[in-house]
């Protein structure tokens, strides 16, 4: 980890940056991959999960028995906690949906918006040392409360062509309509450009590797939306004097052990809390069981002494973290001066991982300084907003004349004669 007490503003520029991911060829290898699908369909799913996952595939699409024997493969405790997680996250996401309103703009002429659910959505969930079961909940949740009718999810097997068993039952749980055994570029691929198996989608959602992130943009090219660009996790951290060390630290790892490539910045106005802090980084950081995994993280971090709380949040600011916690007393005060994060978490025991799995609110988030412009997925990322307007006869009289000078300003002699060859109607029928 990497310690600054002070640093002059002219060097943060520099201490924002992420760890640069190796882009070698990365786009040669996702079209390539692309092509095999496009061209061998389910087969080239099956070579590819040997190839990459080492695992026997016979049939891409997950049974309903694999889905019903689910269920007796996870215990009873674990049941619960999906269940109440999952009631959190449609209780919020719930409250997103709008109340359509119709607005008269002027006297006879009304206008309004109206969601409309993306049909058909395909979501990602990678497997490996993390079986991201809680994705399952973040996206498949507000995809059923929008109302797709076709929700898609791609996961890769284990050698022995396997899923996870939680990520099955939460799949089921919370209505994903079709379950497939594939992974990685190849998994994005089938559901843009669809195989015999797998339908091909309108939108496609979840992390993954590099390999996951840049097949997701080379989807777009096929006409196809992605939830965000992304990349590894990070969380940043802001302590004053009365922050925890031990709670601190333990947020910081949280992030940390996601993988190599993740990030996290601990920032403080304390010295005595950043000594402390670092201490128990490295105290709890020994006991982890994904230590290899924290420790190469942190490598990549940094914990930085600075003079006040607003410059902190100037800095994180410039960051734009994924998560921002705020480790300090009266945190709520300072939401004003938050600019750029994907997901904020305030006081001493507002933990990063409540976010993670339960309180509510979506971890699926824009990192790697996204959420200076983006946000994170919501109710809203899975619908169109479509406007509607309605002009009676005396609301196109009122509007009739403005539209008529604007569109010939513009040399728009079609766009006028619209409205004069209706206004001469109105007129001849007097």
């Amino acid at each position: 980890m990497r310690i600054n007490k002070y640093p002059q503003k002219e060097t943060w520029t520099e201490l924002v940056k992420r760890p640069v991911l190796k882009k070698d060829k990365l786009t040669e290898t996702v079209a390539q991959i692309f092509d095999k699908v496009a061209e061998s369909g389910d087969r080239a799913l099956i070579e590819f999960s040997k190839k990459f996952d080492n695992a026997e595939v016979l049939n891409i699409k997950v049974s309903q028995q694999e889905i019903d024997e689910a269920g007796e493969l996870i215990s009873k405790e674990l049941q619960q906690a999906i269940q109440q997680a999952k009631e959190n996250i449609e209780k919020f996401h719930r409250s997103q949906i709008p109340q359509t309103e119709k607005i008269e703009t002027t006297k006879g002429v009304i206008c309004w918006r109206e969601n409309r659910a993306v049909e058909k959505v395909g979501i990602y969930i990678p497997g490996g040392t993390a079986p991201l079961f809680s994705t399952v909940l973040m996206l498949a949740v507000p995809a059923k409360l929008a109302g797709c009718k076709e929700i898609i999810l791609c996961t890769p097997p284990d050698k022995n062509g396997n899923i996870n068993p939680a990520i099955l039952y939460t799949a089921n749980l919370c209505g994903v309509t079709e379950i497939f055994k594939t992974g990685g570029a190849q998994a994005i691929a089938a559901m843009t450009l669809g195989t015999e198996s797998i339908p091909a989608v309108y939108k496609i959602f979840g992390p993954g590797n590099q390999y996951v992130m840049a097949a997701k943009e080379f989807a777009q090219n096929y006409k196809v939306a992605i939830d965000m660009p992304a990349g590894p996790s990070e969380v940043l951290v802001i302590a004053d004097q009365q922050a925890v060390p031990a709670f601190c630290a333990a947020d910081l790892l949280s992030q940390a052990e996601h993988g190599s490539d993740s990030q996290v910045i601990f920032l403080t106005t304390d010295e005595n809390i950043l000594d402390e802090t670092v201490k128990e980084t490295e105290k709890q950081l020994a006991v982890l069981p994904r230590n290899e995994l924290a420790g190469e993280a942190l490598k990549n971090s940094h914990f930085i002494l600075l003079k006040t709380v607003e410059e902190a949040l100037e800095f994180s600011n410039l960051y734009a973290p994924e998560h921002l916690i705020l480790a300090l007393e009266n945190a709520e005060q300072y939401i004003s001066g938050i600019e750029n994060a994907g997901s904020v978490f305030l006081g001493n025991y507002s933990c990063e991982s409540a976010g993670d799995y339960a309180s509510g609110t979506n971890h699926t988030l824009p990192t790697n300084g996204f959420a200076k412009n983006y946000s994170g997925v919501s109710l809203d990322s899975f619908v169109k907003k479509i406007t509607f307007q309605n002009l009676s006869r005396e609301g196109l009289k009122n509007l009739g004349k403005t539209i008529e000078i604007m569109a010939e300003a513009e040399g728009l002699s079609a766009h006028k004669n619209a409205v004069t060859i209706r206004l001469k109607e109105q007129n001849e029928s007097i």
